[in-house]
C-alpha cells in the first residue's frame, strides 16, 4: 500500500492539475448539441478555451456569463439568466451545461435555486433545451472531479427515475476523463463485436474526433444524445471506468436500479481479460476471433517489449485514476515507479498505486523526485523539467499541445496496451547512449584504478 504524502507548498510552482470547471466542460462536450457555460468572469473561460483548442486543434464551443465586479458583489442571477436566454436564441442548444467557477462560488449564491427559477419563469422560451448545473469551484479538486460531477449531474437531472423495462443487449458505459477519443472508439467496437448495444456518456469520440461538418455548428456535434441520457435506465448493465466514476454509477443505480461493475483500469492484459470475460457472460456469445487475435498480438508485444522495461526507473505525474492506470502498466512490465505525483489525496485508488509513496503536488515536485530516473511521464507542461534533467518525456493526459493527434492515441484494451509498450520501448531505444571507454572500464571508481596502477603488484 502506497503512503500518501500531503502537499506542503502554499503555491504551485509548475502546476500539474487543470481546474474542476474545465473537467465539467470536457464532460459536457461529450453530449450532442451541448454548450458548456462558465458562470464567472471572462478570463476563466478564456484560459480553459485556450487549453482545449491547443490540445484538440479544433474549434471548441465554450461560453461565459462574463461577470464583472458589480455583478460579483451584488449577485449574478441576472447575468446567468441573460446568458442562458442569449445562448438559446443564438445557438439553439439541446443542452446547456452550467459550470460554476471560484469567483461566484466564493460568494455562496444559490445556483440551483436560480436555475430552477429560470426554468420555471422562462419555460416557453427555453423549450427544447435542457439546463444542467455542475458545482465546480476552481479552488477545489481538479479535472477528474469536475468530469465526474458533470456526468453525475446529467444523470440526476435527465435520466428517468424508477425501474424500467430492461433491454438485455443494452450496456451503459461511463468512461473516465482520461480515455482518449481512440480509446472510446475501440471500446465501442469491442462491445459491439459481442452483439451488444453500448450507450456511452460522455462520448467525446463523436464530438472531438476531428471531423469537419459541412456547415458551421455553434454547439457540439456528435456524442451521446439527450434522449440517450434519459433512457439510461433501460440498460441491463453499467460499466464504469475509473474510481472517480463510481459516484456517477451509484447515481444511476440509485435512480434506476441498473447494476454496475467498476474497472479501475482497462490497460494491461489481465484488466482487459476481465472486461472480455464480462462481455462474453453478458452477451452469452463466444469471444470473437478478431478479439482473440488482438490478445495474441499483445502477448507477442509483451514478449518483445519487456526486455526494454526491466530495471527502468519511471517518474509519473497525473490525476489519480490516470496515475493508477500508468503505474500499474509500468510495474506490470517490470519497471520501477521511482516517483509518483498527483493532484489530490481524496481518491481511494491512490492506496493501490504500486509505489512506495505518492506525493500530492505539482510538476516542481516531480522534477525534484525524478532525478536519476529513466523516463518522465506527464502532459506537455513537463517538457521543461525533462529538458533540465536530461530525461526523455512521454506525453500523456491533458493538455498535450506540442504534438499532433494525442486524442487519437489508444491507451486501453489489447491494442492500446500494445501501442503503449511500443511507444515506451522506442523512447528507451532512441535514448540509448553509445558506450565510451569510461563506461566500459570494469573499474567504476577511477581512484581505485589509479591506486592499483601505482601499487607494487602492478609493477610486477
Amino acid at each position: 500500500m502506497a503512503s500518501i504524502l500531503p502537499q506542503t507548498k502554499s503555491a504551485a510552482v509548475n502546476p500539474l492539475k487543470s481546474s474542476q470547471p474545465l473537467g465539467a466542460a470536457f464532460a459536457f462536450l461529450g453530449v450532442d448539441g451541448a454548450l458548456p457555460l462558465f458562470h464567472g468572469s471572462q478570463g476563466c473561460t478564456s484560459f480553459a478555451l485556450v487549453l482545449f483548442v491547443r490540445h484538440f486543434k479544433e474549434a471548441v464551443p465554450l461560453q461565459t456569463t462574463a461577470m464583472d465586479e458589480l455583478a460579483t458583489i451584488l449577485g449574478g442571477a441576472e447575468h446567468l439568466e441573460e446568458a442562458i436566454l442569449d445562448l438559446k436564441t443564438r445557438t439553439q442548444p439541446k443542452l446547456i451545461g452550467v459550470c460554476t467557477t471560484a469567483l461566484i462560488e466564493t460568494r455562496g449564491e444559490d445556483f440551483a435555486g436560480h436555475i430552477a427559477s429560470i426554468k420555471r419563469d422562462r419555460a416557453q422560451e427555453l423549450a427544447g433545451t435542457q439546463i444542467i448545473l455542475a458545482n465546480t469551484p476552481d479552488f477545489d479538486g481538479a479535472i477528474e472531479e469536475g468530469w465526474a460531477k458533470a456526468v453525475t449531474a446529467m444523470i440526476e437531472g435527465l435520466t428517468r427515475p424508477g425501474e424500467q423495462v430492461r433491454k438485455s443487449k443494452k450496456i451503459a458505459i461511463l468512461p473516465g476523463w482520461n480515455l482518449t477519443v481512440a480509446d472510446i472508439e475501440y471500446l465501442r467496437e469491442m462491445v459491439e463485436s459481442f452483439g451488444l448495444e453500448p450507450v456511452i456518456l460522455p462520448d467525446v469520440s463523436g464530438s472531438l474526433d476531428g471531423t469537419v461538418p459541412d456547415r458551421w455548428i455553434p454547439t457540439t456535434y456528435g456524442g451521446a444524445s439527450v434522449e440517450d441520457i434519459r433512457q439510461l435506465g433501460t440498460a441491463a448493465h453499467c460499466i464504469a471506468i475509473g474510481e472517480h466514476m463510481r459516484c456517477s454509477a451509484d447515481a444511476l443505480r440509485r435512480l434506476t436500479g441498473v447494476p454496475y461493475i467498476l474497472f479501475h483500469s482497462l490497460t494491461g492484459l489481465e484488466a482487459v481479460d476481465r472486461l472480455v470475460s464480462l462481455l462474453s457472460w453478458i452477451s452469452g456469445a463466444a469471444v470473437p476471433a478478431k478479439i482473440r487475435r488482438r490478445r495474441a498480438q499483445l502477448q507477442d508485444a509483451l514478449l518483445d517489449g519487456h526486455f526494454h522495461f526491466g530495471g527502468k526507473k519511471i517518474a509519473i505525474a497525473a490525476e489519480p485514476d490516470q496515475l493508477y492506470q500508468l503505474t500499474t502498466f509500468f510495474a506490470g512490465m517490470g519497471a520501477e515507479i521511482a516517483a509518483a505525483v498527483t493532484t489530490g489525496d481524496r481518491s481511494q485508488i491512490l492506496e493501490k498505486i504500486p509505489a512506495q509513496s505518492v506525493q500530492v503536488g505539482d510538476l516542481g515536485d516531480l522534477e525534484t523526485l525524478a532525478a536519476g530516473t529513466d523516463l518522465l511521464v506527464t502532459h506537455s507542461h513537463g517538457r521543461q523539467a525533462a529538458e533540465r534533467l536530461g530525461i526523455p518525456l512521454m506525453r500523456i493526459g491533458f493538455p498535450i499541445f506540442d504534438r499532433l493527434g494525442s486524442q487519437h492515441k489508444p491507451t486501453i484494451l489489447y491494442q492500446g496496451t500494445r501501442d503503449l509498450i511500443f511507444e515506451v520501448a522506442n523512447i528507451f531505444q532512441a535514448n540509448l547512449h553509445a558506450p565510451s571507454p569510461e563506461t566500459l572500464d570494469p573499474f567504476r571508481n577511477r581512484e581505485i584504478t589509479d591506486d592499483l596502477a601505482s601499487s607494487p603488484l602492478a609493477r610486477h
